[in-house]
């Protein structure tokens, strides 16, 4: 069984090397963009229900689709992706999955390239 802890350090440390990828690209980390976040459950539910939640509390716009046996849930926010930012919001989605034993799998973003 994987602690809370052990998945905030998986998880950041799975953030920081892309965003240096991403950084290497020549990505402008400043520019506000949509991130998606990706979640994975079982249960139609509870996929349902970590939904709401981000919609009631304005984190971020939700969307499920169903995905082979399971549901996916994408949770799309505009910002920027500096490390803390990144990092910090990553790390919550990662709390939300854990707490409803769903899987995270993590964030994609277009590459912003500054002027």
């Amino acid at each position: 069984m994987t602690t809370i802890v052990e998945t905030l350090i998986e998880v950041a440390t799975a953030d920081t090397e892309l965003l240096l990828k991403n950084q290497e690209l020549g990505d402008d980390a400043m520019v506000a963009r949509n991130v998606d976040f990706i979640m994975y459950g079982a249960k139609k539910k509870d996929v349902d229900l970590v939904g709401s939640f981000i919609t009631d509390f304005g984190y971020g716009t939700p969307t499920v689709k169903k995905s082979d046996k399971r549901y996916r849930l994408t949770v799309t926010i505009t910002m920027p992706t500096t490390q803390p930012v990144l990092c910090t919001v990553s790390g919550f989605m990662a709390c939300l999955a854990s707490i409803y034993d769903m899987e995270y799998d993590g964030w994609e973003a277009d590459v912003c390239i500054g002027t």
